[in-house]
């Protein structure tokens, strides 16, 4: 029996009927006893509604203790669930290599209730997207994340000769267009990943929001001073526009995050450095280290795959050859960018400080190669062909 005192069904007395009749078998009844005027009303059409008979005293009939009806157990309930399988494989972490579209956006694990819509999924190999880091690389990530207005000091007193403050201008704005790219990318792959692989969802949302950041500090810094924004080259943004074409996961966290964000960990670096001012420094720091997440969440994604696809590789090197024609009449990297950096690096309008600049900007570049390099040997290219390939990464840097 259950009692349900005075609650009626519209505040909730149906949880408690629900929790009586688990415990009992289809064909059981479940005596159920209440003060609620309209209690044999609603308890019917409840009862109807979940499969179960309802059986109610007749004129001058009582059943004595209360009871204002007896419900005897049904199986539809049952039935719905009959199909059901959890959406997750053994041990732990409950991953599976492929689950299926019509488990859309139930949850890891959740027990699924057959004739669900099928999910607009289409990456949905664990292979294709995993990396073992992904849950270690979002739990760093959340906790890293910073407030502009706070991780910054927007008021710290510092004065520009002109020259330089265009060169900062020009540099930020220069970073905002290449951190607008590396939001739409993730943002865009992020869209098709099958739920079930949420940690790898969770990375690239919170990928995506640091770009964004990134994109609102380079545009605070450059309008700080009260200018205008720099220039934007016709080839910068052909090249950045190759990014956003690559339909394949791998092809294109291999074009974004481990050559051009790998490229940039070095210009955020030289930046850093070479920053004439407080806001500049700091700013190109903690976005360093927001790239340096998703440059190794990229590497770990294609260490993973390629150790189980070695045709990847081949794959991989047509992705970089096909983009390198497809720019090969292009000017590359903005001019402008360019001797903004060898302003900044010089430091002072004397021949001697530029041609310190210049050489220094050169380093940068060489630097940048040999950060390339490295990562395309990690992922188990020969050293001739890492070379190859690394040269043949575009000149503007993403």
């Amino acid at each position: 029996m259950v009692r349900l005192g005075a609650l009626g069904f519209e505040r909730g007395a149906h949880l408690l009927v629900q929790r009586a009749l688990r415990d009992l078998r289809p064909g059981q009844e479940l005596a159920v006893a209440g003060d609620d005027p309209l209690l044999p009303v609603h308890l019917r059409a409840w009862c109807r509604e979940q499969g179960h008979r309802v059986r109610i005293p007749g004129p001058g009939e009582h059943w004595g203790d209360g009871i204002r009806a007896r419900v005897v157990r049904g199986r539809a309930d049952l039935d719905r669930w009959a199909g059901a399988v959890r959406a997750g494989g053994p041990g732990p972490d409950g991953l599976v290599a492929r689950p299926p579209a019509a488990w859309g956006l139930a949850a890891r694990g959740a027990l699924v209730e057959d004739g669900g819509p099928a999910g607009p999924f289409d990456l949905a190999d664990r292979d294709h997207v995993w990396a073992d880091v992904a849950p270690a690389l979002y739990a760093r990530a959340a906790a890293e994340q910073w407030d502009p207005a706070r991780a910054v000091d927007w008021d710290a007193g510092f004065t520009l000769p002109g020259e330089v403050e265009r060169a900062v201008v020009q540099v930020m704005t220069y970073l905002v267009e290449n951190e607008q790219a590396a939001l739409v990318v993730p943002a865009r792959l992020l869209a098709r990943i099958h739920p079930h692989f949420r940690e790898v969802q969770q990375l690239l949302a919170v990928q995506a929001a640091d770009e964004a950041r990134h994109m609102e500090v380079f545009t605070r810094r450059a309008l700080l001073r009260g200018g205008e924004l720099g220039t934007s080259s016709a080839g910068g943004r052909e090249s950045l526009h190759t990014l956003l074409t690559e339909p394949d996961f791998s092809l294109a966290s291999f074009l974004l995050s481990v050559l051009g964000e790998g490229s940039f960990l070095s210009l955020l670096g030289f930046l850093e450095r070479h920053a004439p001012d407080p806001v500049t420094r700091r700013i190109t720091a903690l976005a360093r280290r927001d790239e340096a997440r998703h440059v190794a969440f990229g590497v770990a994604h294609l260490h993973h795959r390629g150790t189980l696809d070695p045709a990847l590789r081949g794959r991989l090197r047509a992705a970089v050859e096909r983009r390198h024609d497809a720019l090969v009449d292009t000017a590359g990297l903005n001019q402008d960018v360019f001797d903004s950096l060898v302003v900044l690096a010089a430091g002072e309008w004397t021949p001697r400080a530029v041609g310190r600049g210049h050489e220094a900007v050169l380093r940068l570049q060489a630097e940048m190669d040999e950060g390339r390099q490295r990562r395309l040997l990690h992922l188990g290219f020969p050293a001739d062909e890492a070379a190859e390939l690394s040269a043949l990464h575009t000149r503007n840097f993403m």
